[in-house]
């Protein structure tokens, strides 16, 4: 099948990639909605 043979041997992605791009995005949310706050402590 095709389908098998396409999809059957895919090589694995290092976890810890994934996982270093989650908290990047969890970062970046946090920066995101927390920015006029930080923003007015500096200022």
């Amino acid at each position: 099948m095709k389908f098998q043979k396409r999809f059957g041997n895919r090589r694995r992605t290092k976890p810890q990639k994934g996982l270093f791009l989650v908290i990047l995005l969890a970062i970046a949310l946090f920066l995101f909605f927390n920015a006029e706050r930080l923003l007015s402590r500096i200022l």
